[in-house]
């Protein structure tokens, strides 16, 4: 333990110009914040004048209608403008609450209600808490007008949504409630290792970070997803024998198998599972179940258990905290920083001792042209975990000796082209933008990875 802090010692001196030094951190924001959502900007016109082309990739004309192709074509073109209109439109909120003092007038509106009742600055804590939510709902509503059109505009135009104003609205409360009930706590114990550790708060912030994560394993599925949508045990047949004996031949610790109604919020399909390592749950939409047959759906799943196979999930978890702790680990020096909150137009008596919540923000928006190069890279992790995991799936019939696995991998691949086209997905993609955005290869680079799984394994036989 003292080798990690004499480490991180090291970092801060090499930083501690950063508490000195009057830099124009706001000048830098500004800049930085610009630059990637100009760059961000430039990847969707790169992007948008594929929308326009008039057939599929010739790998894929087989498999989609010019029908299908049409309306997917003018699907990801709406998408596209009213992607680059909220981007830049958000953008400018945000310049604009950060160059007239937003975030210093969320802290003293914090404070000032805080004084109605009793409470003074000594209490930071409840402060800070007061600071996050009241920044929290007021920053969301010059954007909440993109949520209205995206849902009742945009998805409705091509006959996706499903979401009644009704349901919007009562979404949208519970988002915030369960944003205060859980972000409160959270927020608490986060500040309060700050306060118990010192400068030494790296490694109990990260044991409190694992913590967290875990105990949202335990609480999204059995708390909060409940909230929202409907989990029910899927009923007896076709789909569930072929789930569980896929489960039990690979040893998958399955203790639920659910059927989710993702039909009441739209016609967008996914399957996905959850849970700690002793006890996994499954969950299909029935979207995706009305979609595609039951062959087809447990193919899906077969590339979803080979995501747990190779452990994907638990590197991601780790890759990750690596991340957290890089951040940490460079944050001391600016949570003893007047001239960062100073350059953010804080009075002189709050930037003094600057509040560990308002220096963590104002740390977070420097680093956003390194978040988003980072995205990149883990944007290439999970395309590499998703071709792991359709190599499990059209490997089955190896590791398991059965017959019936053979055709897993065109399975699978028939089960994509459905998704694709029920989804009204993209399938001209421009390489950078997919680099940039996507998390999994695109549709044509699957299918050919599909093929060229299936033809090494042919040559083995």
């Amino acid at each position: 333990m003292n080798f990690l802090h004499s480490g991180l010692a090291t970092v801060q001196r090499h930083l501690a110009f950063v508490s000195v030094d009057p830099i124009d951190w706001k000048f830098y924001v500004q800049v930085f914040s610009w630059s990637v959502t100009l760059f961000e900007s430039y990847l969707l016109l790169r992007q948008y004048p594929l929308y326009s082309k008039t057939s599929p990739p010739e790998a894929l004309a087989p498999h989609i209608s010019k029908e299908d192709f049409d309306k997917s074509q003018r699907y990801g073109k709406d998408k596209a403008r009213f992607a680059l209109f909220s981007k830049l439109f958000s953008q400018c909120v945000d310049s604009a609450m950060l160059q007239y003092g937003f975030y210093a007038w969320c802290w003293g509106a914090a404070g000032a209600i805080l004084q109605k009742f009793g409470y003074g600055s000594d209490y930071e804590i409840l402060q800070s808490i007061g600071f996050s939510f009241t920044m929290y709902l007021l920053s969301s509503l010059p954007t909440l007008p993109l949520s209205v059109y995206s849902t009742f505009v945009l998805e409705e135009r091509h006959g996706f949504n499903k979401t009644t104003p009704g349901l919007f609205v009562a979404d949208l409360v519970k988002s915030w409630l369960i944003a205060f009930v859980l972000g409160a706590p959270f927020l608490a114990a986060f500040l309060y290792i700050f306060k118990w550790a010192g400068d030494r708060f790296v490694p109990w912030l990260m044991g409190f970070m694992i913590s967290f994560q875990l105990l949202m394993v335990i609480l999204y599925p059995t708390v909060i997803q409940p909230l929202f949508n409907k989990l029910t045990p899927l009923s007896n047949g076709e789909l569930r024998s072929r789930v569980e004996s896929l489960a039990g031949k690979l040893h998958f610790p399955l203790k639920h198998l659910y059927e989710i109604d993702g039909s009441k919020r739209s016609s967008h399909s996914n399957a996905y599972f959850f849970g700690l390592p002793w006890s996994k749950h499954i969950v299909i939409f029935d979207t995706l179940m009305q979609q595609s047959k039951p062959e087809e759906v447990e193919a899906v799943l077969a590339h979803e258990l080979g995501h747990w196979y190779y452990k994907h999930p638990t590197k991601m978890m780790a890759i990750s905290q690596i991340h957290i702790f890089t951040i940490l680990a460079l944050f001391p020096a600016f949570l003893h920083a007047p001239p960062l909150l100073r350059s953010f137009d804080f009075p002189k008596h709050v930037a003094a001792k600057p509040p560990t919540i308002v220096a963590f923000l104002l740390f977070q928006m420097i680093l956003t042209p390194l978040e988003a190069f980072i995205s990149i890279g883990m944007n290439a992790i999970s395309r590499h975990f998703e071709w792991e995991a359709d190599r499990f799936a059209c490997e089955l019939q190896d590791q398991l000796k059965e017959e019936s696995m053979k055709d897993m991998g065109d399975r699978l691949g028939r089960a994509l082209i459905t998704l694709h086209v029920k989804n009204l997905s993209t399938v001209w993609v421009d390489w950078l933008y997919s680099a940039y955005h996507h998390s999994h290869p695109t549709l044509t680079e699957r299918l050919k990875g599909l093929e060229s799984f299936q033809a090494k394994r042919a040559k083995k036989e």
